[in-house]
């Protein structure tokens, strides 16, 4: 069954809504300093940045970003840098993503895809200056007595280089109209979703100059509900509709994708969900309380239904 916060996070008040309102509004605001302006030339490119950016989102992985450095003792603010890194990098891989050359979506977020409003060339160039932009935030960050600017440089470009993030694009793109196994999906997942939501806790954690411990924990964390998150993800795109969504529902399986309603069925799916929220959930317990944010957001991303 789904887990809840624990007795020592039901003592606080804490009001995960309200927490993911004022995160959001203080990421988007930081977004909106850190990208170009859309008249700064070329006008295109960087209107084509902007579009997706702002095109809508809930913020989930700089959010995590930001809730972990507050688990490690820090402040929200040391962390925005990184987070918003960290969603640039994400919305980079969903306008590659789109394109016709993969898994050729003409929605996201409710809205046109990147390419179709501004063609797949500048789409093309719009998602490699945000992943580029993504280095030039986090090499700006102040460094701290644990990590330097080289620490997190490095695991910005493992998990988005051709290991990670990248590796499971290709192992997608490979495994369409094939049988595949359990533990090649699962190969798929952890670098296509679960690598980037690590990454985002773990550089919150190290903003926040955590301990080698409490990196240990956030990094079990952010595995087990990154890959908790995808599953939920291919059970809702066969449940739930396009409009609910904000992207073509059904899109997975008639381009006859590997998930795990179509690998493993859909209750085992959301068996499997559950255990790893729980594994998640148990990852924090070094923290003794004071990931509450990061707790209710395990619970969120399992329960939700977009």
């Amino acid at each position: 069954m789904p887990v809840s916060l624990n007795k020592s996070s039901r003592t606080q008040p804490f009001s995960l809504k309200r927490y993911l309102n004022i995160r959001s509004k203080k990421i988007n605001a930081a977004l909106n300093r850190y990208l170009p302006k859309s008249s700064t030339k070329p006008k295109t490119l960087h209107e084509s940045m902007r579009y997706s950016v702002f095109a809508g989102g809930k913020r989930l992985r700089p959010i995590l970003c930001m809730a972990a450095a507050e688990a490690c003792g820090g402040k929200a603010d040391d962390s925005l840098a990184f987070g918003a890194a960290v969603e640039c990098i994400h919305t980079y891989s969903l306008i590659h993503d789109d394109l016709p050359a993969l898994d050729n979506d003409d929605y996201r977020r409710g809205n046109k895809t990147n390419h179709i409003v501004f063609g797949q060339g500048i789409a093309v160039l719009a998602g490699d200056a945000l992943l580029t932009l993504a280095f030039e935030l986090a090499n700006k960050a102040p460094a701290n007595t644990r990590y330097k600017s080289t620490h997190f440089i490095s695991e910005i470009a493992k998990t988005a280089g051709h290991s990670q993030l990248i590796a499971g694009q290709v192992a997608d793109l490979e495994g369409e109209g094939k049988s595949v196994s359990k533990s090649q999906l699962k190969y798929i997942h952890e670098r296509k979703t679960s690598a980037l939501l690590t990454c985002a806790v773990k550089l919150g954690g190290m903003a926040a100059n955590c301990t080698p411990r409490q990196l240990e924990a956030l990094t079990e964390f952010g595995y087990n509900v990154g890959l908790a998150f995808q599953v939920i993800d291919d059970i809702l795109d066969v449940t739930q509709t396009s409009k609910k969504l904000g992207k073509t529902a059904g899109k997975d399986e008639a381009a006859q994708k590997a998930t795990y309603p179509s690998v493993v069925g859909l209750d085992n799916a959301r068996k499997i969900a559950t255990k790893l929220t729980t594994k998640a959930y148990d990852a924090l317990k070094p923290f003794k309380g004071r990931a509450i944010a990061l707790e209710a957001m395990a619970d969120y991303l399992l329960k939700r239904d977009h």
